[in-house]
């Protein structure tokens, strides 16, 4: 099959261990000092106008050919996890604590060796900008990499971006469109009342209890202030107070997670999280602090750049092998900024699946990028460019 030939290529071996390099020394959100140094090298290296330090640790390497004036740009992140890593395999981490454990490294490595072929081996007519991007995994490194001027100091027509996805098999392409990963927003709620003897109640005012009421009353936002038919997740992960027995805290504190697929239901979200907070503290006679901070928006794929993107991979690979519209994931990624600025699509490629090792989830200590994705993935956005800035 034609998506298999650049498996047989000696390129795919050396990107192979480039990537296990990589996965060998992670670096954690804006300290990606050593990836973005080797990224930078090896784009100089083959001919590729090279810019570093955007959004902090940032690389774009730009390679323009021919006289058309379109533009299309190509992403892949760079950081890691703090996770110690589980995965046994020989090229594991090297740093106690941290691990490549979203498959980063298997994005650089797939995008460097795209990158390589296209500065030696194929035509084409414009300009490609691939953008090596850090702080993916909460940092929002996306932002600040548009911060810096990275769609005004090279401009796209489109952009692309390729995430690996463990469940599916190896090498299948996963697209949709429209709403395709939901907004993250992170809430801290204070619940502040009067500390006290735990033999002497009725002279405290708890905010232990109430702050219990407000964690099931938070319940309902979901299942009775959303639409059924819409997408929506509130998760309150910690709830601290307390350190005693006997001792009624003046102060309880939750920790919430809160996802949607949609910008208006991620609006309602937050009048009904802050109506129940203070309300529910309220009836139980203390007062409630609601400290919302917005995280990444909702990953929005358009409708032209998702077809393009779609029909690239049945060219290449034949509809067994592509999902052609996937269901949304309540997963959130900042490339969902970059989409807010410029049109395109977010893809995924599978990982593999049923039993096998390369079928563990992202943000396990047990993941690994499937190397056989090298092969696939860099021969995905080789004919993507080719087909995007073709000659005529």
């Amino acid at each position: 099959m034609t998506y298999l030939r650049e498996a047989l290529t000696a390129r795919v071996g050396e990107f192979i261990q480039l990537r296990r390099d990589i996965h060998r020394h992670p670096e954690l959100a804006f300290e990606e000092h050593r990836t973005a140094e080797l990224v930078a090298n090896k784009l100089q290296a083959w001919g590729y106008e090279v810019h570093r330090g955007l959004g902090g640790t940032g690389v774009v390497g730009t390679l323009k050919r021919g006289t058309s004036t379109r533009c299309v740009g190509l992403r892949a992140d760079m950081d890691a996890l703090p996770i110690q890593e589980a995965s046994g395999a020989e090229w594991s981490s090297t740093k106690p604590g941290l691990m490549h454990a979203c498959g980063h490294d298997g994005h650089t490595a797939m995008l460097l060796a795209a990158a390589h072929e296209l500065a030696h081996n194929a035509e084409f007519d414009g300009t490609l900008n691939l953008i090596f991007q850090p702080a993916e995994e909460g940092g929002g490194g996306a932002l600040r990499m548009m911060q810096d001027g990275l769609f005004e100091r090279f401009p796209c027509d489109a952009i692309f971006a390729m995430h690996n996805m463990p469940g599916v098999p190896v090498g299948k392409f996963v697209f949709r469109t429209g709403s395709a990963m939901a907004s993250s927003d992170y809430v801290t709620i204070r619940v502040i009342g009067t500390g006290g003897h735990g033999g002497m109640p009725h002279r405290a005012s708890d905010s232990l209890v109430a702050a219990a009421s407000i964690v099931m009353a938070l319940q309902t936002v979901v299942s009775r202030n959303v639409d059924p038919l819409h997408t929506a997740v509130v998760t309150v992960g910690s709830i601290q107070a307390g350190k005693a027995n006997n001792v009624i805290p003046a102060l309880a504190t939750l920790e919430l997670s809160v996802r949607a697929l949609d910008p208006g239901v991620r609006k309602l979200l937050e009048q009904r999280i802050k109506a129940i907070a203070t309300s529910q503290a309220e009836s139980f006679g203390v007062r409630a602090e609601v400290d919302w901070k917005e995280g990444y928006c909702v990953l929005v794929n358009s409708e032209q750049e998702t077809e393009f993107a779609r029909q690239v991979a049945l060219d290449l690979v034949g509809a067994d092998r592509v999902i052609l519209n996937g269901p949304p994931l309540t997963g959130s990624e900042d490339f969902a900024f970059m989409l807010e600025k410029v049109p395109g699509s977010y893809l995924l490629i599978g990982n593999g699946d049923g039993d096998s090792a390369v079928a563990c989830m992202v943000h396990n200590p047990g993941y690994d990028f499937n190397d056989d994705n090298i092969a696939t993935g860099s021969d995905y956005w080789i004919h993507l460019v080719k087909t995007y800035l073709k000659t005529f």
